[in-house]
């Protein structure tokens, strides 16, 4: 019997320190941030950008890659992904801006050269700060966010409360708790997470055009999540999954081609 309790003990001790661990060291799972460095467009092979750098209203600088557009042409407002760099999209960035589409891609917090540590909070700032920047150089309905992944969250929290032409969504989520609670299904994760990024909750006061992209394979963020998502949206909507595509391959895929006909009116 006091074998048996030993166990026990040791299960439930073990089980605490985990979801020790998962509090404490949530934001470095969420944030893997995988280069602080700055790097100049020009310098990554990108010299159609101009690099500006942004103050947020909680006082840090974020950098901007800025692309204007041709006459006409909409601007695609970019967020990137917990686990990735400007530097690393340029064969994407290239691909938006082909045709004469503007540009305007955020390197978050802590990410490539910007200022401070991703959160939340934080990240919404950024968002603020870029869109800003995007409003006061071209009028709303010219202003497509399209966010990736994390930066979906960020994506939907701008349309949904500031004005916009279009939406467009990749491998997005209804929350980061629900993404959690599918990885660490044996925790209490949603009692634990800090960041939640409720995109769910704000996806109802999006009114304008929203294009959703999601691969069927993608084990990173379950399609189901982004349809479900996409279920919330009061429209006018489009939900393209792809059969092939994984988390990362998307644009292997077609993605930009579909985005690009979905801003100009063609999908």
């Amino acid at each position: 019997m006091k074998s048996f309790q030993s166990i026990v003990v040791l299960a439930i001790a073990a089980y605490a320190a985990v979801a020790v661990a998962l509090y404490v060291f949530q934001r470095l799972l969420l944030y893997p941030v995988p280069e602080t460095t700055r790097t100049d467009p020009a310098a990554a092979g990108f010299p159609e950008a101009r690099e500006v750098m942004l103050e947020t209203r909680d006082g840090e600088k974020v950098i901007v890659w800025h692309v204007a557009p041709k006459v006409g042409k909409p601007v695609v407002l970019f967020f990137h992904g917990n686990g990735e760099v400007l530097a690393w999209r340029i064969p994407r960035f290239r691909a938006i801006t082909a045709d004469g589409t503007g540009l305007i891609a955020l390197s978050f917090r802590g990410y490539g050269g910007s200022s401070g540590k991703p959160t939340e909070d934080g990240l919404l700032n950024d968002g603020a700060a870029a869109y800003a920047f995007a409003a006061a150089h071209y009028p709303p309905e010219r202003i497509v966010p399209w966010g990736y992944s994390l930066g979906s969250g960020v994506a939907v929290a701008i349309a949904a409360s500031q004005p916009v032409g279009k939406l467009i969504l990749e491998a997005p989520y209804t929350s980061v708790a629900d993404i959690a609670a599918s990885l660490f299904w044996y925790m209490p994760v949603r009692w634990l997470m800090r960041d939640t990024f409720r995109s769910d909750e704000r996806m109802a006061s999006v009114k304008v055009p929203l294009l959703i992209m999601h691969g069927e394979k993608d084990t990173v963020v379950p399609a189901q999540l982004g349809r479900r998502l996409f279920d919330l949206a009061p429209g006018p909507k489009r939900f393209v999954p792809f059969p092939l595509g994984t988390h990362i391959n998307l644009d292997d895929t077609g993605a930009v081609d579909v985005a690009r006909a979905f801003m100009a009116g063609k999908d």
